[in-house]
């Protein structure tokens, strides 16, 4: 058997003719833009992140790759703008983007800083982000002022919102203590969000888990209710905790 010595990576070349292929021949395919394609983004995003947790790791390669498809899908469209063109851009932009973004946050790794422990590579990971910033807003007409909050995505789930401004805030210096309840609507949710990460656990990960556990118990409570010859829909409330007490929890 002959050893494949060709370098890791080298089929996404392929993927990239493909998607070529399909932007000119295909009529759903070409049809489709930037705007069209964002929920297979997060949809996509969603069905690997399920996987994940299901522990399926066989499926893990096939979910990865509708995911990669999304990146070449937009690049692709990003290619077809005319030279010149500041919106446009190819894969390789995409990869020289994220390939110097790497290099530049790890200066650890590809510089000649050093560093004790994860702390101070989480330390330097924000000073480099907030210089980052910084010369972004002066070079689109600002002073350069930013907040240690600028870039956090509001269009992400609530959860992952609350303890990724949690986290930002606390990296940057802003006392733990004063992230939590403001009284408001919603204020307890955050602070039970801020209490979970203050654990040092994933607040977003641990309420999917929590879901799952709901919802393997409510099905188990069904279950019984239905080897005994009821319908679950027509249970009243006592009836519900007796089969519920009967599940694991």
């Amino acid at each position: 058997m002959t050893e494949d010595v060709r370098p890791p990576g080298h089929r996404v070349s392929r993927l990239v003719e493909v998607m070529e292929t399909l932007r000119r021949e295909c009529p759903w395919d070409s049809s489709q833009t930037h705007e069209s394609l964002a929920k297979y983004l997060i949809q996509e995003s969603y069905e690997t992140l399920e996987t994940i947790e299901e522990g399926d790791h066989a499926l893990l390669r096939e979910e990865l790759g509708d995911v990669l498809l999304q990146v070449v899908f937009h690049a692709a469209i990003g290619a077809e703008r005319p030279e010149g063109d500041p919106a446009r851009f190819t894969v390789d932009d995409v990869a020289d983007a994220i390939i110097d973004k790497m290099t530049r946050r790890h200066p650890h790794v590809f510089g000649a800083v050093e560093v004790s422990g994860t702390d101070e590579v989480w330390s330097n990971w924000e000073a480099i982000k907030a210089a980052e910033r910084a010369e972004k807003a002066k070079a689109n007409g600002g002073s350069g002022e930013v907040s240690v909050l600028d870039g956090v995505p509001f269009a992400q789930p609530a959860v992952l919102l609350a303890d990724e401004l949690r986290k930002r805030a606390v990296r940057n210096g802003f006392p733990a203590d004063l992230v939590g309840d403001d009284g408001a609507a919603g204020g307890e949710l955050f602070a039970a969000v801020a209490a979970e990460g203050d654990q040092g656990r994933d607040p977003e990960m641990d309420l999917r888990a929590a879901a799952r556990r709901f919802d393997a118990r409510v099905r188990a409570a069904e279950d019984a209710a239905r080897a005994d010859g009821r319908e679950p829909r027509g249970l009243g409330a006592e009836e519900w905790r007796a089969y519920w007490s009967k599940t694991d929890g």
